[in-house]
């Protein structure tokens, strides 16, 4: 019986030459470089091209095979008939020993500076990481660069990056790499400041002329400075009296956070869930939630008498605790493990949820939430969460065009 073919395992300890051709770039290039390199014993390990602004930097390490001297001529060759500078340097086996320990660095920021990036790759090199590749996945309305990572220990690069983004006004995510970044996830929101513009229960208290009164009391809550379930009740008393028709009033004043749609259409498209747990009212978030394709709904429920609110809730509040439980409940309908999962918030009542989720997100947050988060996002557009999951603007662009098209 004839055995199965063995996977080949190039020698670790086999010469290798690394080709590096950098000049302007047209079509042809990568056929003429590798008709060049086609030798007996010579195997391709590994290959990095890319092309900005016409320029090209093709990199490609190979195997000698005992053809080193002709495979260096033919190279040569290739790069001036192409008009290519050529840079040949020799080594021993594959480059597999940098990509050990593999992570995601993530740089987000309205604009991103040279001495931010300058920054942040000197802590990288400074606790022994190395940077693979960089590309840039947005341009606007942000732009965004993804570093691909190896040898750093993450928890300590969330650690020291945080302090650099502080200090140059981006924000940075440090992500597992692999197939911890693929497959479904869900993604549970806060509403209020988060998924919307505006605070609910501010909306509702104008009807009753005591929106100061509320906003300033929703403030010292989501600033962590008093008990969230104490502050709701407080604040929901200011309702009374109001008519049951207000919920519809406000309804339609609700102003979706710049991106929101982009987001969810986005994550939708890509076989995600979708959730969102609010201290605010499902009277006015569940029929938002529908609009936007959102399946999972928690919130807090008015008391409505003949009619009119009571200034009551009804049932426990969604508090703090509560929205982590929401999360919890929502991954096992799901499914999915919490590492699957990702949170976005902005307020103190957010951290337990943020800090359950597999990532957690503060979302133009209190200095509470950011220090406490997993990372941060400081520009006002919810869809630059998508960077931060690996999805480049390009990619979502194609797709709505797509969509629009057909």
């Amino acid at each position: 019986m004839s055995q199965p073919n063995q996977p080949h395992q190039p020698d670790p300890n086999a010469r290798t030459l690394l080709f590096t051709l950098t000049g302007a770039d047209r079509p042809g290039v990568t056929t003429t470089i590798f008709e060049a390199l086609s030798l007996p014993g010579v195997e391709v390990l590994d290959v990095e091209q890319v092309v900005v602004r016409g320029h090209l930097s093709l990199a490609v390490l190979v195997t000698v095979g005992g053809q080193e001297h002709k495979a260096v001529g033919r190279a040569q060759r290739a790069a001036t008939s192409l008009n290519l500078q050529l840079d040949v340097v020799p080594g021993k086996g594959d480059n597999a020993p940098r990509r050990d320990n593999r992570l995601v660095v993530t740089i987000l920021g309205n604009p991103v500076l040279p001495e931010a990036v300058a920054a942040i790759t000197g802590r990288l090199a400074k606790d022994g990481a190395n940077i693979d590749r960089v590309r840039r996945i947005s341009r606007y309305p942000v732009t965004t660069l993804e570093l691909d990572v190896s040898g750093g220990d993450p928890e300590t690069l969330r650690r020291e990056l945080s302090l650099e983004a502080a200090a140059h006004s981006v924000d940075v995510a440090v992500s597992p790499a692999g197939l911890a970044r693929r497959g479904r996830r869900l993604v549970v929101m806060d509403v209020d400041s988060t998924l919307i513009r505006d605070e609910v229960i501010e909306l509702l208290a104008a009807h009753a002329g005591r929106a100061q009164e509320v906003a300033a009391i929703t403030e010292r809550a989501m600033a962590g400075e008093i008990d969230f379930a104490e502050s709701l009740h407080e604040r929901v008393a200011c309702l009374k009296g109001l008519p049951e028709s207000v919920l519809d009033d406000v309804r339609a004043a609700v102003r979706l956070t710049p991106g929101a749609r982009t987001l969810c259409r986005t994550l939708l498209r890509l076989g995600f869930t979708l959730g969102v747990v609010s201290g605010g009212f499902v009277e006015v978030v569940a029929p938002l939630a529908e609009e936007l394709g959102i399946a999972h709904v928690a919130g807090n429920r008015l008391e409505v008498r003949d009619g009119v609110l009571t200034g009551r809730v009804l049932g426990p509040v969604v508090d703090r605790a509560g929205k982590a439980e929401a999360l919890r409940r929502f991954a096992a309908s799901e499914s999915l493990s919490l590492s699957r999962t990702v949170a976005i918030g902005d307020g103190a009542n957010d951290l337990d949820m943020l800090a359950a989720a597999g990532l957690g997100i503060a979302f133009n947050a209190k200095p509470l939430v950011r220090a406490q988060a997993d990372t941060s996002v400081s520009v006002p557009y919810l869809d630059a969460v998508l960077y931060l999951l690996g999805i480049p603007r390009a990619e979502v662009e194609e797709a709505d065009l797509a969509d629009a098209v057909s």
